[in-house]
C-alpha cells in the first residue's frame, strides 16, 4: 500500500509536471507568435510610413480653352492612362472637371516620391501632352499639398 501511495503520487507528480511543461511550451509559443506578429506589422508600419512620408502629392489646377477642351481631353487621357501604366512612380493621376465650369481641372496628382515627378516630366508620353496642349491651357496653377492621412488608398 505505501508502494501504491507512492506510485500514485509520483504518477500525480509526473503528470502535473507535464501539464506544467505543455502549459509552458504552449505560452512560449504563443509569446514568440505575438513577437513574430510584432516585428511584421512594426516593419510593415515602418515602411508605409517611411514610403508615405516621402509621397509628393500634388493638385493642378487648369482652365482650358472651351473651343479646344475635347482635344484637350483627348490628350489629357492618353498622358494619365500611359503614365499610370508604364510608371511605378506615378501612383494617381486621376481628373475632374466641374459641372458648372467644364473647362476647369483639377488633377491630384501622388507620386511616390519627388524624383518620381522629376522623371515623370521628362517622358516621351508627359512631353507630348505638355507640347501637344500649351496652347489648349488658359491657366495652371500647381499646389502641392499635405495630406490628412497620408497612408490612405482610393480604392
Amino acid at each position: 500500500m505505501h508502494h501504491s501511495a507512492v506510485k500514485s503520487i509520483s504518477h500525480s507528480s509526473f503528470e502535473s509536471g507535464s501539464r506544467r511543461a505543455t502549459r509552458f511550451m504552449s505560452y512560449k509559443c504563443g509569446l514568440l507568435r505575438m513577437l513574430a506578429v510584432w516585428l511584421l506589422v512594426g516593419c510593415f508600419c515602418s515602411t508605409a510610413f517611411s514610403q508615405d512620408k516621402n509621397r509628393m502629392v500634388r493638385l493642378a489646377k487648369l482652365v482650358i480653352d472651351a473651343p479646344q477642351l475635347e482635344r484637350y481631353k483627348a490628350f489629357l487621357k492618353e498622358e494619365i492612362e500611359a503614365s499610370v501604366r508604364l510608371e511605378p512612380g506615378v501612383l494617381t493621376l486621376y481628373a475632374v472637371w466641374e459641372k458648372e465650369k467644364p473647362t476647369h481641372f483639377t488633377i491630384l496628382e501622388i507620386y511616390a516620391d519627388s524624383t518620381a515627378y522629376k522623371a515623370h516630366i521628362q517622358t516621351p508620353h508627359f512631353l507630348k501632352y505638355k507640347n501637344g496642349t500649351k496652347d489648349m491651357v488658359k491657366s495652371l496653377e500647381l499646389v502641392d499639398t499635405t495630406p490628412l492621412v497620408p497612408g490612405m488608398k482610393i480604392k
